[in-house]
């Protein structure tokens, strides 16, 4: 599966590394999907001297040929569609269809960032000297390490990478270790588009070896990541020994507020296939069903209902609704939840268990919680995983003060048919991005990002490539 691929240092693919080769599993069965290199310090800082070299040359290269560039890389993804479909679901165990939606949406981050690559504006102020003038423009930070999590192994890629080119700065990216094949056939679009050898580099090894020796280079400027919190705060004090620019998308716990108006056939047709797409493996899932006591048991006998009715199985499985987590780690979290919410007094509707008879991989049946405490795991961290917390809520300032109970501020989500509702909602909800009536928040065109402890930054959009660029000013005298 990798035969092709391996660590791609000054525009070419190397399958050797300096730590011999480490093992890729599927998580649907536990098979082994091959092995990869794994870079040792030396591997890495021929990438980082590498980047520079292509630095030098990609951030003089005219806007209007990064952005021509970055469309062929967008084109050439496309014809590449069902390769990566393929290799993102053997790797992560997410059904063929939402590996689709990931790829195709990662091709529009080059699409929108080849345009934005023509568009870093810079201005013309008045001066007070006679006849002077200031100007503002801006210039490519540098070097950047990528870092992105195994949940979206494309996509999380393909939205530091453009942005970072079309600001003219060089890549070295280093994919998380258990999804490494769908990163290499991203950075292999770009090389097949004509990328000049050197612009984007691709490392794949431990921590100790990768991680540390990106973070200790001074010729590295900014560090780009998407992960948990904890290593968040890690990376945030490593970057201050060099000062490195730093953005980042954390963790998230997602309140999900249905309010009386709402029409619940309507909510519940978005909310189940939302919360268990990627078997709930997703920064921006609900964790925090907050239902209006009106429509509580409407909505949970709809909900355990659907859930019920998902198929789990094999995400090349065209029929499958539902895959596997993506570790043995992650079960067991998912069961000391589940334990948590038992010990709480919770009433498990469905799920709370590995499904019965299935011996390979790691699956978990989708879970419905009802009648938990706030203090709740379920409800008061991240779950990261198929478990739905139900609860109900009173008044519109009870649900507020209670949603914004967290220190995560990724994603909200609101449903309501009152239009002073919904903008009363926007504006006392504490997140970063809030679907009012809608599940749609990672699209090229818009910011993503959160606020407190999920990070800071946002990735895509106008806003995206930002965090790429230096202020420079120059005060021009007559």
């Amino acid at each position: 599966m990798y035969e092709n691929f391996g660590l791609f240092i000054g525009g070419e693919w190397r399958t050797q590394g300096g730590l011999g080769r480490q093992e890729v599993f599927d998580p649907a069965t536990g098979a082994l999907l091959g092995a990869v290199p794994a870079a040792d310090a030396a591997d890495v800082s021929e990438a980082i001297a590498s980047a520079e070299a292509g630095l030098a040359l990609w951030r003089d290269t005219p806007a209007w040929t990064r952005a021509e560039l970055l469309h062929a890389c967008a084109e050439i993804m496309r014809a590449r569609t069902e390769e990566a479909i393929r290799c993102i679901t053997q790797e992560t165990g997410k059904p063929l269809a939402q590996s689709r939606r990931e790829w195709g949406l990662s091709a529009d981050q080059f699409r929108w960032y080849a345009e934005e690559a023509r568009r870093i504006y810079g201005r013309v102020v008045e001066s007070r000297a006679p006849g002077g003038r200031v100007e503002v423009l801006h210039a490519p930070v540098g070097v950047v390490a990528a870092f992105t999590a195994w949940n979206f192994p494309a996509f999380l890629v393909a939205r530091k990478v453009a942005p970072a080119l079309a600001a003219g700065c060089s890549v070295v990216v280093r994919p998380s270790n258990e999804t490494p094949g769908s990163a290499m056939i991203l950075v292999d679009c770009c090389k097949q588009a004509g990328i000049p050898a050197g612009v984007v580099n691709l490392v794949i090894g431990p921590t100790s070896t990768t991680y540390a020796t990106l973070m200790a280079s001074p010729a590295v400027r900014k560090v780009s990541l998407t992960g948990s919190t904890a290593v968040g705060q890690q990376m945030l004090r490593d970057a201050a020994a060099t000062l490195k620019r730093a953005s980042m998308e954390l963790g998230g716990n997602a309140p999900f507020i249905v309010f009386p108006e709402a029409n619940v056939d309507t909510v519940l047709d978005i909310a189940v296939p939302t919360k268990f797409a990627n078997a709930g493996q997703v920064c921006v899932s609900p964790d925090r069903f907050y239902v209006h006591e009106s429509l509580h048991d409407a909505f949970v006998t709809g909900f355990v209902q659907r859930a019920r009715a998902l198929k789990l199985g094999h995400g090349l499985d065209e029929s499958t609704q539902m895959g596997p987590l993506i570790n043995q780690r992650r079960v067991d979290a998912i069961e000391k939840v589940v334990e948590d919410a038992r010990a709480h007094g919770g009433r498990i509707e469905t799920g709370g268990r590995r499904p019965p008879g299935q011996n390979k991989g790691f699956y978990f049946e989708p879970t419905v919680i009802t009648g938990l405490p706030d203090s709740a795991q379920a409800l008061a961290q991240e779950n990261f995983g198929p478990v739905a917390a139900i609860t109900t809520f009173s008044t519109s300032d009870e649900v507020y003060r209670r949603a914004n109970d967290s220190e995560h501020g990724l994603a909200a989500y609101v449903f309501s048919r009152d239009p002073a509702r919904m903008r009363e909602a926007v504006t006392r909800i504490e997140a970063g991005m809030i679907g009012v009536n809608s599940v749609a928040l990672a699209a090229a065109e818009a910011p993503f990002g959160g606020i407190k402890a999920s990070g800071m930054g946002r990735e895509g959009g106008a806003e995206g490539i930002d965090d790429y660029l230096n202020v420079k000013l120059a005060q021009v005298a007559v």
